[in-house]
């Protein structure tokens, strides 16, 4: 849904199904897209033709301050191809299932590290396990406490990417 007058587009549902994999779907709320900022994007594409990348992308983070991020969910729910990931991988190592949901959850933490939050590493190591040990979904919501301005989430996205996680107020939960 859209309503031009003050920008707010939802999507409630963005899904795509596919047999024997799963169910992907993706939710997304935004503020701010009205049709001054339409034209203003499209004005910007005509004026800055063949400009040097950079000042478009300046001019485009100047336009961006009017779009707010409301909030956004990815939702995975399995339908076996989970399993049939591990059991393929655990093939090709010469290793049994459970070695394989072993090395998984014992490499994780350690890729989470790289995000410098303890607490979120810890929260989605635990809905990972959750989801390896009995694959039903998996979901991460990122929804901020209030509308963050996409040029704000730019400039902490460049500077300070970790600090994302608690800007859009990220979750990771499984099997719910």
């Amino acid at each position: 849904s859209w309503n031009p007058t003050d920008g707010r587009m939802t999507i409630s549902e963005g899904a795509y199904n596919i047999n024997n994999v799963g169910r992907l779907n993706m939710t997304m709320d935004l503020s701010g897209y009205t049709p001054e900022l339409i034209k203003g994007l499209q004005e910007m594409n005509k004026t800055m033709a063949g400009q040097d990348e950079s000042a478009k992308g300046l001019a485009m983070l100047g336009l961006l301050q009017q779009l707010n991020f409301v909030g956004m969910t990815v939702r995975f729910d399995d339908a076996s191809i989970t399993n049939k990931v591990i059991d393929y991988a655990a093939k090709q190592a010469g290793q049994d299932r459970t070695a394989i949901i072993n090395q998984t959850k014992g490499v994780l933490p350690f890729a989470l590290a790289q995000l410098q939050d303890p607490d979120f590493a810890a929260k989605v190591t635990t809905a990972a396990n959750a989801f390896i040990d009995n694959p039903r979904n998996l979901e991460i919501k990122a929804i901020p406490v209030a509308p963050v301005p996409f040029a704000v989430l730019a400039a902490t996205g460049s500077t300070t990417p970790q600090a994302l996680i608690k800007q859009l107020n990220v979750t990771v939960t499984a099997n719910q």
